[in-house]
């Protein structure tokens, strides 16, 4: 289920999601978007995981909420309009994370370019939308969790700490 841009064949048209975070806009490869949710209510409770605000409910599911808006654009969002639930691969399955949202999200399919090794580990790929230059992100370098072998030398990712 994880995935890099530079495995696609460029020539075909690769579908993303837009999302809107704060006045910049990101995408996240489709294949790991399962909804967006209206805004719920955000649960916190003590634990030493930095990267995650609180819990919402979803479908009988307790779903980490993973602020992804201040590591990307050095700003918390201080309007959630929705949650982006997202799928993270892990060792046998998958988790849903959600990511909050400022604005509309958008279904596109466009062709991609691959991350180079100078890029930060949390672009997975680039791609140009009505003459925007988009990252789009590889949420193994965003979220706290299992981090496949594939992955490990592409994203420095946070460590979920002991509770």
């Amino acid at each position: 289920m994880s995935w890099r841009a530079s495995s696609f064949d460029q020539a075909d048209p690769f579908s993303c999601v837009l999302l809107r975070l704060g006045e910049r806009r990101f995408a996240l490869a489709a294949e790991q978007v399962s909804e967006l949710a209206a805004p719920s209510r955000i649960f916190r409770f003590a634990q030493r995981t930095p990267e995650i605000d609180g819990v919402i409910l979803r479908r009988g599911r307790v779903v980490p909420v993973c602020d992804v808006a201040e590591k990307l654009t050095g700003k918390k969002l201080t309007q959630r309009r929705f949650y982006l639930i997202a799928l993270r691969p892990q060792r046998e399955g998958a988790d849903w994370v959600a990511i909050p949202v400022s604005g509309e999200c958008e279904l596109i399919q466009t062709d991609l370019t691959p991350a180079s090794p100078s890029d930060s580990p949390h672009v997975s790929a680039w791609l140009s939308h009505q003459g925007e230059v988009i990252e789009v992100l590889n949420l193994f370098a965003l979220t706290p969790g299992y981090v496949p072998e594939s992955q490990t030398s592409q994203a420095r990712v946070p460590e979920v700490a002991e509770c």
